[in-house]
């Protein structure tokens, strides 16, 4: 199989990594968008698939080459799915610096006394062949939990600390990163990705009878 050229519509060195791990048997080759000098997409809209078809279609345009892109956020049922593509800035909302810890830190404060801690970290993952494909291909992956009522365990970022897993009994932040892949978001939306990319982009062309 050829090897093909995709862009990240992502600058996460992290992400970047993780997805690399996963594509790199298709003989994908992920390149950040910074590193072919790609800005920025604005991220305008209320949804992660119209976000992760935004900045996909933009890294698109401009390197010329397929892109992936995802969207990533967390969805409390009490919040009514919020704060999903909203997640990254969540603390601001609350007077918070942005980061991680005050991310978790106000969601703590928001989720007081609130008996329906359900929530779902959820993640879309976004594929074009160019700017103009008509057909995207889609893959979300959603990890439902329960918010703890304090962060435990230190693998992980994010929610992950006060992200309960009830099947596991564990946070997201005390499972072993391989696990934690498996069974995270992203890792869902990646395989099933991946599994679209094979059968659509990949497929050996049939002969015709």
């Amino acid at each position: 199989m050829a090897s093909m050229k995709l862009v990240l519509a992502s600058n996460n060195a992290g992400k970047l990594a993780e997805l690399q791990a996963l594509f790199a048997p298709l003989g994908v080759e992920l390149v950040r968008q910074s590193d072919v000098g790609i800005p920025e997409a604005p991220e305008p809209h209320r949804t992660f698939i119209e976000n992760a078809l935004t900045k996909a279609r933009h890294a698109a345009r401009i390197s010329g080459l397929p892109a992936l892109a995802d969207d990533a956020g967390l969805c409390v049922e009490a919040f009514g799915g919020l704060p999903g593509v909203d997640t990254a800035y969540y603390a601001t909302q609350f007077g918070y610096a942005k980061g991680d810890d005050n991310n978790v830190r106000a969601l703590l404060e928001q989720m007081a006394g609130q008996t329906d801690r359900r929530a779902a970290l959820v993640s879309t993952l976004v594929a074009l062949r160019s700017a103009d494909d008509p057909e995207p291909l889609v893959a979300t992956g959603r990890a439902p939990g329960l918010i703890n009522q304090q962060p435990v365990g230190d693998n992980g970022f994010g929610f992950d600390p006060v992200m309960y897993l009830p099947q596991f009994g564990k946070t997201f932040a005390e499972l072993p990163t391989e696990v934690k892949n498996a069974h995270s978001h992203r890792g869902q939306a990646a395989q099933q990705m991946l599994a679209l990319m094979r059968e659509r982009w990949f497929a050996a062309p049939l002969a015709s009878s």
